[in-house]
């Protein structure tokens, strides 16, 4: 019998986790593996596919084309996770990293990468393993989104600073985030700049 939420949310996974742009993950298997050792007879997940394509990728019918003229829609997956007696569904969207996934990078790993992540959360919900990585993700998440007054332009010197961050580090593209966020050199606030630098620090450490 699988010990207690509580007992499971104890568990400390982050050693069994890697780190993919500056966040931890614990890989399905290795989740399957500490269910069986804390006492899960029964720990899986399948897909449920689409009933209109047969398919394991779920999608919207409606179109996005961005300005390059790459299409996305909302892809999403829906799994089915048994654990003992327990079964669950979790439906979760086809991300790359925090990006959506677009037409001319859709794979089947996508696919598969979404039903694995969606199945990693659904047991931190449902049972407490590996809980504490996601409150982090969300509160970060929810700190970066704190509301301010500071809504005036950046500044020529936050913008030269973010800037040479891009130069140092060209793997950001900044020029795509920003599109990500709506916003362009010229309409992007001190509250986004001093977002942006933050992120970029706490990836990178302090240059």
């Amino acid at each position: 019998m699988l010990k207690s939420y509580e007992e499971m949310r104890k568990i400390d996974v982050r050693p069994y986790c890697e780190e993919r742009e500056g966040k931890l993950y614990l890989n399905w298997a290795k989740c399957v593996e500490l269910l069986h050792e804390n006492g899960a007879e029964k720990a899986y997940f399948v897909p449920i596919p689409d009933p209109k394509t047969g398919s394991s990728l779920r999608m919207t019918d409606v179109v996005f084309t961005d300005k390059s003229n790459n299409t996305n829609r909302c892809y999403e997956t829906l799994i089915e996770v048994v654990i003992d007696d327990n079964v669950y569904r979790m439906q979760s969207p086809v991300m790359n990293g925090s990006n959506p996934v677009k037409d001319n990078s859709m794979s089947q790993q996508r696919v598969w990468n979404s039903m694995c992540r969606s199945f990693v959360k659904c047991v931190a919900i449902h049972t407490g393993l590996g809980f504490n990585l996601w409150l982090k993700e969300e509160f970060n998440k929810f700190e970066n989104a704190i509301p301010t007054t500071d809504s005036d332009k950046a500044t020529d010197a936050q913008i030269k600073q973010i800037k040479l961050l891009g130069d140092i580090h060209p793997n950001l593209k900044l020029d795509a985030w920003l599109e990500r966020n709506h916003v362009t050199w010229e309409t992007l606030t001190r509250e986004q700049a001093g977002n942006m630098m933050k992120a970029i620090k706490n990836k990178y450490g302090d240059e």
